[in-house]
């Protein structure tokens, strides 16, 4: 029988009777799993039988919402991991070796960046950084050597969404996998497996476990595919801990009715702010007037709650602004159920040189608007009363 994503998202993975017939699945704390005889670790070693045996490897609580994961995107297997950014650099050190070459749409987040550039680069893999839906470039620049094709879909901070069909033929008509970062979609508003994407990426920190009181990662794919980034994993040890996985667990449970509503304050609000005047520009694919609006119509069920915009002021104008709103808490991240706000001239790139933030289309009055599950007609309400103070 096919389930429905808000069905999968609350039985997914789980066992139809669990420990002491609970309904929930308990906290499992142990650091190790004992055996009872020596043919049962052979048993393992051989492959015989499929078990856990330390915690760095693989624990109840993180294997369960592995295979919620797996069920939500669709795919065969899912890696827990510490946060989003562990999950990256995990696929890249698993897949990547000195003289391969990554590609990557430069619109991302500026650590994939910094990762990509100060890191893998060092270790002679080679990082070029292709513009964003650019296909031509992309195609031309593809080698022998090119292992990997990577992309934020949406985009942040710009929410751009590329033609993921487009790009999955092109990368499979050369031999090279793709990663898709699907972080500010969630697998309830997009799941790239549907459009020939080899792996999937989430900050678990965002909207999957969406209370703001996590940090996770997950990596998605074939069983095949994750395999040895699962043994590298395992190696560094870079595996949620069970009371992480366990408020996961809980997170992804609402996953769908949350994303429901900050799909539906996402696009009201947005509505709103391209129409008021001391709004220069929305970023927003369910607007119209976004640049890949018929892209995200194509492969999105909805826009979500994450809204950059620029403001018709200056650096300080912008500042008073987002002090003046009371209900979003001034902070990074997004996707929880709180709703946040920040300046990313200040938050994210206050180091960086005016001719790298005007590359990267950082405004000095620039918004970026996480919505969470507040009521639509508050969050307007105090929105506007904040543009009244510039």
């Amino acid at each position: 029988m096919s389930l429905d994503l808000q069905t999968i998202a609350v039985h997914g993975g789980e066992a139809a009777v669990k420990s002491e017939f609970g309904i929930v699945d308990p906290i499992h704390c142990s650091s190790t799993f004992t055996f009872p005889n020596s043919a049962a670790v052979i048993a393992l070693n051989e492959g015989a039988i499929e078990r856990h045996e330390y915690a760095r490897y693989s624990s109840p609580n993180s294997h369960t919402v592995e295979l919620k994961l797996a069920a939500l995107e669709g795919t065969e297997d899912a890696l827990l991991t510490t946060t989003g950014m562990s999950a990256l650099t995990l696929l890249f050190w698993g897949l990547l070796r000195p003289g391969d070459q990554l590609l990557f749409f430069d619109r991302c987040y500026h650590r994939t960046r910094q990762f990509c550039y100060d890191y893998l680069a060092a270790y002679g893999i080679r990082c070029r950084a292709i513009p964003t839906g650019d296909f031509e470039a992309l195609a031309d620049a593809i080698d022998d050597k090119t292992r990997l094709i990577f992309t934020e879909l949406p985009t942040n901070p710009h929410l751009t969404v590329i033609d993921l069909e487009r790009l999955t033929s092109i990368a499979r008509s050369r031999g090279v996998k793709t990663c898709i970062d699907t972080t500010l979609a969630s697998p309830i508003n997009l799941q790239p497996v549907q459009w020939g994407a080899d792996f999937i990426v989430h900050s678990a920190t965002k909207y999957l476990g969406g209370h703001n009181d996590l940090l996770a990662g997950a990596l998605c794919g074939t069983r095949e595919d994750l395999a040895p980034i699962r043994q590298l994993q395992g190696i560094i040890g870079a595996i949620a801990a069970p009371h992480t996985a366990y408020l996961l667990q809980r997170g992804l449970k609402t996953l769908p009715l949350r994303i429901a509503q900050q799909n539906r304050s996402g696009l009201a609000i947005a509505q709103f702010l391209a129409q008021h005047p001391k709004v220069k520009k929305v970023y927003y694919p369910g607007l119209e007037t976004h640049d890949t609006y018929a892209e995200a119509r194509r492969y999105l069920r909805g826009g979500g709650g994450l809204i950059s915009f620029e403001l018709r002021t200056d650096r300080e104008g912008c500042s008073r602004f987002i002090d003046g709103v009371s209900i979003p808490k001034i902070g990074p991240s997004l996707g929880g159920v709180e709703s946040l706000i920040e300046q990313p001239l200040l938050m994210s790139f206050y180091k960086a040189s005016p001719a790298d933030r005007q590359r990267w289309g950082i405004d000095d009055a620039l918004v970026r608007l996480a919505l969470g599950i507040e009521d639509t007609e508050d969050l307007r309400l105090d929105i506007e009363q904040a543009l009244s103070l510039i």
